[in-house]
């Protein structure tokens, strides 16, 4: 990977982290905590749509795969957290 994809996907990952802590109605974790939540959150999506068969190309394919996964990330931290 090289210095510009992972510029890339960090920014991808701050975008879909910052949308998805906006949606979950929980506020932001911070600029870091959005982007770690972001990036794992488009491991998440990216692993989920595979298995589902769905495929998301492009800029705006990669920030809703991202968000997707991040509100996913989010809603289990949330469910761990209460129990």
């Amino acid at each position: 990977m090289g210095l510009t994809s992972l510029i890339w996907f960090l920014l991808i990952g701050l975008i879909a982290g910052w949308l998805a802590g906006q949606v979950m109605k929980g506020g932001g974790y911070g600029i870091i905590g959005d982007m770690i939540v972001g990036v794992i959150g488009a491991l998440i999506g990216g692993w989920l749509f595979g298995q589902l068969g769905i495929a998301a190309g492009g800029l705006l394919g990669s920030i809703i795969t991202a968000f997707v996964g991040a509100v996913i990330l989010i809603f289990l931290l949330r469910v761990i957290r209460r129990a």
